[in-house]
């Protein structure tokens, strides 16, 4: 019986793949938001290293990953494959359960796959300092890793929420010298003026994005970085799934479904994108499933429209699935799932039918956290768990129709420093919560962007 499939360090992939090579159609381009004419690269140019926007705009199959990324990337990976023998036994199913594990990185999540490339595209054009957002506090974490590595400072804008309630992830970031605030925040306008809107507010990614592109845009020697979301970002992340399909192939084994949270796209991307190839080029069949939160559903309850990409309006128009720019998710734990929208590049194959997603509430996803953590060890991160809840469904129809099928998960991230969702789990503090009709419409009526026919 054999648990773990490991690669050796010279099989850490040498590429990134790109998906929208193989896309039936291509997603549609960014709007200037004043003209609603599609912008070009130069737009990007302010925020953003020439490099990370030629991979943006890039129509190319195979990007190659620099060897000095490669060298920091293996400080970590390649990183393991289990399969889950003791979760499929406790769910007493016929399905075969793996899970690739990215928690062993050294922030412990999947995010410094794309931190470490973007820190390093920034520091070969000589930039000083980075901006950037953070949910749970993983990507602020990564990104204040990577920029310690290059010598760039960093600042990060953390959703009040998770500030609050994940205040060991502002210490590790401090701990790799970045300068941490509570978003929203009276470091920057927009931060102030919607603490004068609302002292209380959770604030929410769209909200931190904003504060982290305002500071960016006013400095030219600053720059700003995104966790999710854009289409370099999920390059990046293809890593993962590369690693995975080898890891798969020395198992004798093939998912027929692939799973993994969703909250702007990078997490589902990475694992997803390099089997999606499979389908794309070889006619497979493999079903890849995006798992969101239902009190923030964009892919499952949104709309695919144009929409931006932040709560104030500072990006280009994007075409998205989303429930509004200025939608504010409920304060649930799985802080890097409460964005609005989603990726463009997601939507779009989404929007084409060529990938699928569920939803699950609150109350749900920690029982599936828990039933993972009692029969596999790791105590996972809230996101992490969104995943974890559908392989249960998945698994669970697979027991009732009696048939044997093969699910990969990503677990994208350990739990270690998220004790306090789970302490309030325990102590009954989290209740089932989902988006009502009258609560999605309110928000989507505000709208006042392009639709798309």
């Amino acid at each position: 019986m054999i648990r773990k499939i490991t690669l050796e360090e010279n099989e850490i992939p040498d590429k990134w793949y790109n998906i929208i090579a193989d896309m039936p159609n291509k997603p549609l381009p960014p709007l200037n938001p004043g003209t609603l004419e599609p912008i070009g690269p130069e737009a990007l140019a302010p925020l953003f290293p020439m490099e990370l926007i030629k991979q943006e705009v890039s129509p190319e199959k195979w990007i190659d990953i620099p060897d000095e990324v490669r060298n920091i990337y293996s400080m970590w990976r390649p990183t393991p494959l289990f399969r889950a023998y003791n979760f499929e036994k406790a769910l007493d199913t016929p399905a075969k359960i793996y899970y690739k594990y990215e928690g062993v990185s050294p922030t412990g999540s999947h995010k410094p796959n794309t931190a470490v490339a973007q820190a390093y595209y920034n520091k070969q054009e000589g930039v000083k300092k980075i901006t950037t957002e953070t949910g749970a506090g993983q990507w602020g974490s990564a990104l204040s890793f990577a920029c310690q590595h290059f010598g760039i400072d960093c600042e990060v804008f953390m959703v009040k929420l998770s500030y609050e309630h994940k205040p060991y992830r502002k210490v590790m970031m401090n701990t790799w010298g970045a300068k941490v605030h509570p978003s929203p925040s009276n470091a920057t306008e927009v931060g102030k003026k919607i603490l004068s809107q609302d002292p209380n507010t959770t604030g929410s990614l769209g909200i931190a994005i904003s504060e982290a592109i305002e500071v960016a845009a006013s400095d030219e020697h600053t720059k700003y970085a995104l966790g999710s979301v854009l289409n370099h970002v999920k390059l990046h992340q293809t890593i993962v799934g590369q690693e995975a399909l080898k890891q798969m192939e020395k198992a004798g084994d093939l998912p027929d479904i692939v799973i993994a949270p969703f909250g702007g796209g990078s997490n589902f991307s990475g694992l997803a994108f390099p089997f999606l190839r499979l389908n794309l080029e070889e006619g497979k069949s493999i079903r890849c499933i995006a798992s969101e939160p239902s009190s923030c559903p964009k892919l499952t309850r949104g709309i695919f429209r144009y929409d931006f990409g932040d709560t104030v309006g500072m990006t280009p128009l994007l075409p998205m699935y989303t429930l509004g720019h200025d939608f504010v998710p409920a304060p649930i734990h799985a802080g890097g799932l409460r964005y609005h929208g989603a990726g463009v590049i997601v939507s779009q194959l989404l929007k084409d039918k060529i990938i699928e997603a569920k939803s699950h509430d609150n109350l749900e996803v920690f029982s599936a956290g828990v039933k993972f953590a009692k029969a596999e060890g790791i105590v996972p991160a809230p996101e992490a768990t969104h995943g974890i809840a559908t392989a249960i469904h998945e698994a669970e129809i697979c027991k009732k129709e009696g048939k044997s099928k093969t699910i990969l998960i990503n677990l994208c991230g350990h739990g270690n420093y998220d004790m306090k969702a789970y302490e309030d789990y325990f102590e009954g503090k989290i209740v089932k919560h989902e988006l009502s009709d009258e609560e999605i419409k309110s928000s989507l009526d505000k709208l006042q962007t392009p639709t798309i026919p």
